[in-house]
């Protein structure tokens, strides 16, 4: 495996990849030794030199970890890092089941290795402090990354498979959280200081094309409250052996998490098939499966229909992801880009069009192609074809009631 082509592979053109790796054997030591000590090292060591060496300032105050604080921070956070994406890795494999998937150790260590790619390789934001934050964006970009893989590494249904990454996001958030508060043990308490510092008040309004994500400061504060009085009642029912309870409250704490319903209520299955007719740009529907899924106090809505005529076939994924504002970002992580990418074979575009975001992937010779789009509502539009090129792939996506999914309002 070549390092370079594989790191591209995966960040560019993840659907073709993920079943490429699928069939490659399973080597986790290999997959440690070739691939993760790189990437886990490249965002080390610049996390060292940007806080240690360059240093960070605010409001004419700079501030330097110290050089030994520093040194014990990069090798610690080095080894914590490897040894989360092991643990990940053992959830992955665990929740499979749940989520109607097959339990493979080796594939779910894959998933998480090279899922977790776009998140290592921006640490390298870190060698500027400054820009640490871009970092945040290429940890949403390996959210995409995951999900994408599921269904192919973890034979999870696809229209489970958003279910299964909101659930293992959260755990790498408790996962994040504890690197955290162990590289601030050797840090002098730098961290954690940054960390507690107050955040401004008023909304932050975070901008993707085509929609607007606004995080509510004082939601976030309220969010924290939920978890901590969750977690008490999870100790409690614990205590007294109500694994019912414990349960309930798990699902409560993950759920406010995540964010779950401050966007507001997730739409209903039948709210959203309302919107995909009989028919689709000369091909009658032949399947449709409209379900809502509920996991760890989360809940998704989607419906999926196909669509055959004698030349082909063409998918339509209706998902309501607007519910919960972190996951909306993960999920529209590709939509603050813009991209013109082009090979002997294949075509990728990401473009904005009177404000909205597209994203198309088609090959050349009209085999397969797919477009995507995101609403200002939180509702994520994708068309796959088979035997379809990608003309008929925007026909069937033009043949849709958007305006119609576009003006469904979410209540609070």
């Amino acid at each position: 495996m070549n390092l370079v082509e594989r790191v591209q592979a995966i960040l560019l053109r993840p659907k073709a990849t993920w079943p490429v790796i699928e069939g490659e054997p399973d080597d986790i030591a290999g997959l440690y030794k070739n691939y993760l000590v790189y990437l886990a090292g490249v965002s080390s060591v610049a996390a060292f030199i940007g806080f240690s060496l360059i240093g960070t300032g605010m409001m004419g105050i700079h501030f330097r970890v110290p050089i030994l604080a520093g040194l014990a921070n990069m090798v610690v956070g080095f080894v914590l890092t490897l040894v989360m994406i092991y643990v990940l890795a053992l959830v992955a494999n665990a929740l499979a089941p749940s989520f109607g998937g097959q339990k493979d150790m080796g594939k779910a260590f894959k998933l998480v290795a090279y899922g977790a790619t776009a998140g290592l390789l921006g640490g390298v934001f870190n060698l500027l402090p400054a820009l640490s934050m871009l970092g945040l964006l290429a940890a949403l970009y390996s959210i995409y990354l995951l999900y994408t893989g599921v269904p192919v590494m973890m034979k999870v249904p696809e229209g489970k498979a958003l279910g299964f990454t909101a659930v293992l996001i959260v755990c790498g958030i408790v996962a994040s959280i504890v690197v955290m508060t162990v590289g601030s043990l050797f840090s002098g308490g730098a961290g954690m200081m940054m960390g507690g510092a107050s955040a401004p008040a008023g909304d932050v309004s975070i901008k993707v094309p085509g929609s607007e994500v606004t995080i509510n400061t004082a939601q976030l504060e309220e969010a924290a409250k939920k978890m901590e009085e969750a977690s008490k009642q999870m100790e409690a029912a614990q205590a007294k052996g109500d694994s019912e309870a414990a349960g309930k409250a798990l699902g409560e704490m993950m759920g406010a998490a995540m964010g779950s319903g401050q966007g507001g209520q997730p739409f209903a299955p039948d709210a959203l098939q309302a919107y995909v007719p009989a028919k689709l740009a000369g091909m009658d529907r032949t399947a449709i499966e409209a379900r809502s899924d509920s996991a760890m106090g989360m809940t998704f809505s989607s419906v999926t229909s196909e669509f055959r005529n004698d030349a082909g076939r063409v998918e339509v994924k209706v998902q309501d992801i607007g519910a919960m504002p972190a996951l909306m970002m993960a999920m529209g992580a590709w939509a603050q880009s813009t991209v013109s990418r082009e090979t002997q074979d294949e075509v990728e575009k990401v473009y904005k069009k009177d404000g909205v975001a597209f994203k198309e992937e088609y090959r050349k010779d009209g085999s397969s192609a797919e477009m995507s789009m995101m609403l200002a509502n939180g509702v994520l539009i994708e068309v796959s074809g088979d035997n379809v090129n990608i003309d008929g792939v925007r026909a069937a996506m033009n043949a849709l009631d958007v305006k119609g999914l576009s003006s469904l309002q979410r209540q609070k």
